[in-house]
C-alpha cells in the first residue's frame, strides 16, 4: 500500500467496495463530496468470488486512488450460505423472502471489515470511512443497522491513536442507510455510475452470470422496475 500523503489528506476516505450496486453507489457518492477515495474489497473465502474482479472493475473505471484487495479466511469458521456448502435460498419474488436473518448472513462481516478499513484509514491520516449499508431494502443483517455503525463509531474513536489525540476522529458515512435500493439507483444514475459493472448475486455461474433467484438478486431486480431503469444485470436464466 502506498504511504499517506504529508498534506492535503483531510479528504481521503476508505471506501468498502463490494462490486456490488450499493458500494459503487457509495464510491460515486463520497467522490461527489470531494474526497480522495481508497478503495478496499475483501477476498474472505466467499463463494460469490467474482465480486473481486467486478470490485476492479468498479475502482479502475471511477478512478480511485488506490485500491487494495485483502485476502481473510472466514470460510475457516463457516455459519453461512456464502462461506459454506450450506445452500443459498432461492425464490420467485421478494414477498417470499423470509423475515429474519437469513442463512447469507457472514458472522461478524461488517465488523471484520470495519475494522480492518479503520487500521488503513488511520495509517491514510483519516478518520473518513463509507460504507454502503442499507437498512431499507435488505436481508436483515444485524450488522446494517444504524445501531451498529453508531456503536461501531463509538469505538473506534476509543480504539485508534488518531482519534485519541484528536487529530483524526473517526467517522462512518452510511449515505446509503435510510433510501430504497429504487432511490440509490436513481442517485447512482444522476452521478454516472454503470451498474452493468456491478454484480449483486450470492450464487453467480462460474462465468459470472446472476442467479436471478437470491435475496439480493430479487431486490436488485424490484429497484430496478420501481425505479423505471433498465436492469443491466446478466441473469443465467
Amino acid at each position: 500500500m502506498k504511504a499517506p500523503l504529508n498534506s492535503g489528506n483531510d479528504q481521503a476516505a476508505v471506501i468498502l467496495l463490494s462490486g456490488g450496486l450499493d458500494s459503487a453507489t457509495t464510491l460515486a457518492i463520497a467522490k461527489t463530496q470531494g474526497f480522495r477515495p481508497y478503495a478496499i474489497s475483501f477476498r474472505y473465502g466467499q463463494r460469490h468470488g467474482v465480486e473481486i474482479e467486478f470490485a476492479r472493475n468498479i475502482a479502475k473505471q471511477m478512478g480511485v486512488v488506490e485500491h487494495a484487495v485483502v485476502d481473510i479466511d472466514l470460510a475457516r469458521f463457516g455459519g453461512s450460505a456464502l462461506t459454506s456448502d450450506l445452500p443459498v435460498p432461492k425464490h420467485q419474488s421478494v414477498e417470499q423472502i423470509s423475515r429474519g436473518i437469513p442463512l447469507t448472513y457472514v458472522p461478524a462481516r461488517n465488523t471484520v471489515f470495519l475494522a480492518l478499513a479503520l487500521a488503513w484509514s488511520e495509517v491514510l491520516e483519516t478518520g473518513n470511512l463509507f460504507i454502503g449499508v442499507n437498512a431499507v431494502d435488505y436481508s436483515g443483517y444485524p450488522d446494517c443497522r444504524p445501531e451498529f455503525i453508531r456503536s461501531f463509531e463509538s469505538m473506534a474513536n476509543l480504539a485508534t491513536k488518531a482519534a485519541v489525540e484528536g487529530r483524526h476522529p473517526v467517522k462512518i458515512h452510511t449515505p446509503l442507510i435510510d433510501l430504497t435500493k429504487a432511490q440509490i439507483i436513481r442517485t447512482g444514475v444522476r452521478l454516472g455510475v454503470d451498474y452493468a459493472l456491478t454484480t449483486s448475486c450470492y450464487d453467480p455461474t462460474a462465468n459470472g452470470l446472476a442467479c436471478g433467484h437470491c435475496d439480493s438478486c430479487l431486490l436488485r431486480k424490484r429497484g430496478f422496475l420501481e425505479a423505471e431503469i433498465p436492469d443491466p444485470t446478466q441473469y443465467a436464466n
